[in-house]
Order: C-alpha cells, then structure tokens, then sequence
C-alpha cells in the first residue's frame, strides 16, 4: 500500500474505538431521519401544498435546533476535553451553562416564530410553474409550526442532556431514547395523519402533534436515566443546587462557543435563504428539494456521526494533552469518513430512480426530486471531507477560524451565486443547484489547508 495512504489506515482497535461512538449516534440519526422520512412520505401522500407547506416551516424550525445545536457544541468542547482531563465538576458546569441559555433561546424561538411566522413562510411562496396552491400552502405551512412550536422546550432540554452524555463517552442512552422516541412518532403520525387506530383525520396537524409528544417521550427517558444512574453520570450528581457558573469559565466558553453558535445560526439561516433563492423557480422546486433532502438525510447520518466523533474522540485526546496523536486521529478519521460516503453516494443515486414515485404529487415534481438526488449524490464525499474538517478544526477551540470557513461562506459565496443564477439567468434550475453544490469544493481545498498546518492543536482547558 502506498506510504502516504497508509498513514490514514487505522488498526482494528482504531476502528473499533470510532465504532463504539459513531455506530450509536448512526443508528440513533439513522431512526429519527428514517422516520422523518417516513412522516414526509405521509404528508407527500397527503397532497403537494401539504408537503411544500410542512417543508417550509421544517426550514424555519431548522434554524432553531441548528442554533441549538451549535450552543452545545461551543460549550461541548469545553465538556469533552474536561472529561478528558477528569475534571467533572468543569462537565457539571459546563452542563449547567448549556441548560440555562438552551431554555432562553426556546422562549425566544417560540415568540419569534410565533409572530412572524406567515411573513416568513411567504418568504418562499411564488407562483410562475402552475404547481400548487400558494395560498393553501401558506395556511398548512403555519398551522404545522404554531403546534412545532411547543415542542422546542423539550428538544433544547434534552439536547443540553444528550450532548453532555456523548461527551463523556455515553452515546448508547441517547440513542435507545431517540429510537423510542422515533416509533412513538412514527406510530402517532400513522394515526393522526389519516385517522387510523379512531383517531380523527388531522392531515399536517398531526403530523406536528405526533413529533410533539416524541419529544417530550425522548426528554423523559434521557433525563430519569441521567439522575438514576448518578454514581456513573458524576456531572449530575448535585447539579440542581445551584446554577452559579465560574465567571472565568462562562468568559471562556462565550470567547470560544459564541462564534460556533453565530456560525451555525447563519449557515442554517443561509440555507433557507438558499432554498428562497430557489424557490423563484416556482412551487415545484421547493417540493423537489424537500424529497431530494428528506431522503439525502438518511444518507448524510454517516458523515455526521463521523463528524461528532471527531468532536469527541479528538477533543478529549486534545484534553488530555495527547496532542501527537489527536492529529493522526484526525487524519485517519476524515479519510474514512471520505471513503464511506464515496459508497454511500453510490447508493443513494441507485434509489434515485423510484424513491420520487412514493410521493403523491405531480411527475414535474418526481423528475426535479429524482435529478437533486443525483446532484447530491455526487457531492456526497465532498461534504464529508468538508464536515470532517470542520469538526477538526472545531475540536481544538478554533471557532473563529471556523466561522470564517462555514458560514461566511455561505453568506459570500453560495447565496451570491445563488440569487444571481436564480433571478438573473434562464439556467435550468438542476444545473444552477448543481454549481451551488459543487462551489463548496473551495471549502474543501480551505479546509485541507487548515487541518495540514496543524492551527488547532491546543488543549484549551488548560490554557
């Protein structure tokens, strides 16, 4: 074998070590995306304004859980290399900081959406290709998010839980409550959508109550088994007496996790206003995406989990002061997650051809899906390249770097072109996503450059 590929071949333990931490996650992201799947085919069935309607709001309420979700990753540095290093009074505070500005922010999202939601939902509603109802659409797509609205305060709850979990290397709880939680959801949106079991006939009402109540079921089982397992769960044990946080440790979680959670809030923020820019095409293009997107998810699970155990594994080597190898760690891991994503890219353009004919709406709609399925196929391994990287460099406390790579991109790059393809070309719409898509290669040569020169090797708890 080649010397310069062989360095990024791992030994058994190696893989068996990446496995313990990834598989869950996989298996944990791989029911909630393959129910949510499920949930759009059913309201695919339903009708193409009930899709587009729910599709929309689910790009609104994306934006939230990614904001979410980059406050407990700022902070689940912190988390992960202070469990390295066996501090758990730093994962206890730590934990107790993500729970406080997690709660926040779901009142915030809550007021927000609710009052602005229709503006915002009418955002993405233009007429032009004959398909659809925007009016209808506009209504299904608001009904859907007032009820999606409730369930932000236990999604930010448990994300506070879930993530302090995995950082301290308990990545099978979280998984089980995801599973349960998904076949609760999946079981009630059966009966809710269309009425089974004597329930009424909801159509997207029930759609969003069942994801409800799946939450507040996936909250419960994380929670009581955090504090009945406090012996191994240290962080938890007396973490309710008090909710004072260290000054010096907050600052330093602010300074490093502030722009992670900047980042990730105007990345999510710029997909939607990619899918905006797309959207001029007409109606049908939104639900294309949303079938090419719902189905790319079940997919994308591989280079996330890969992702965060980057985050981890990398992260709590950092922690520990094992600088030497938490570099070949991410080298080896950001190969193999590339190398299964070039197989799974594979995969998901063989199912392209009948995964649209599940769908209930028009074949202009099942022809767009099926050609934003081969795109993405296609750009399978560059995002996990790109998702490898980032985690990388994340792992180290990089977070500024991290902004500049990740959503100033999008911002200066992917939406320019974008709204200028859209609103000032007649380029057909695959190949104007096409060139968005394949734009984040830069990314790629930028992030290669990065992990290479090494910037973020740092232990940053000890600092």
């Amino acid at each position: 074998m080649n010397k310069g590929i062989k360095r990024y071949i791992g030994n058994r333990e190696f893989y068996k070590r990446v496995l313990l931490i990834s598989i869950p996650i996989m298996i944990q992201n791989g029911f909630t995306t393959f129910v949510n799947l499920l949930d759009n085919i059913m309201v695919g069935r339903v009708g193409t304004e009930q899709m587009s309607g729910v599709a929309i709001s689910n790009k609104l309420i994306f934006v939230f859980e990614i904001t979410i979700f980059g406050i407990v990753s700022g902070a689940g540095i912190f988390g992960a290399q202070f469990y390295g290093c066996g501090d758990h009074k730093g994962v206890r505070d730590t934990f107790r900081l993500k729970l406080i500005i997690c709660t926040c922010l779901s009142g915030l999202g809550i007021l927000l959406f609710g009052f602005c939601g229709t503006d915002l939902i009418r955002l993405f509603l233009h007429g032009g290709d004959g398909t659809g109802d925007l009016q209808r659409t506009l209504g299904y797509g608001y009904e859907y998010l007032l009820i999606m609205l409730i369930g932000n305060i236990p999604y930010s709850i448990n994300c506070a839980y879930s993530s302090t979990l995995r950082e301290t290397g308990e990545t099978v709880t979280p998984m089980k409550a995801g599973i349960v939680a998904v076949l609760v959801n999946l079981v009630l949106n059966y009966a809710l959508i269309y009425g089974h079991f004597g329930m009424p006939v909801l159509g997207v009402r029930g759609a969003a109550i069942a994801t409800v109540i799946s939450r507040f079921v996936e909250l419960f089982i994380v929670v009581s088994w955090t504090h009945r397992h406090s012996v191994q769960n240290r962080f938890i044990q007396g973490v309710f007496r008090h909710f004072s946080i260290p000054a010096s440790l907050t600052k330093k979680i602010i300074i490093k996790g502030l722009p992670l959670t900047v980042n990730e809030l105007l990345w999510a923020t710029g997909q939607a206003v990619l899918l905006q820019c797309y959207s001029v095409r007409g109606l049908s293009v939104i639900a294309g995406i949303n079938i090419a997107s719902t189905i790319g998810d079940v997919f994308n699970i591989v280079y996330m989990a890969l992702g965060s155990s980057i985050a981890i594994l990398v992260g709590q080597l950092l922690g520990a002061g094992k600088l030497k190898e938490a570099e070949d760690t991410a080298g080896k891991l950001i190969f193999f997650s590339t190398a299964c994503c070039v197989l799974v890219g594979i995969v998901l353009a063989g199912v392209s051809n009948f995964f649209p004919e599940l769908y209930k709406t028009q074949d202009v709609v099942k022809e767009l899906a099926k050609d934003f399925m081969l795109v993405n196929a296609c750009c399978l391994p560059i995002q996990a390249f790109m998702h490898a990287t980032y985690f990388t460099i994340r792992s180290g406390g990089k977070t500024v770097v991290t902004f500049l790579f990740d959503s100033c991109f999008v911002w200066c790059m992917s939406i320019p072109l974008a709204f200028f393809l859209s609103s000032h070309t007649v380029l057909g719409i695959i190949m104007l996503y096409a060139m968005v898509q394949g734009a984040e290669l830069i990314k790629c040569v930028v992030g290669y450059i990065l992990v290479k020169k090494g910037i973020w090797i740092q232990n940053i708890v000890n600092e």
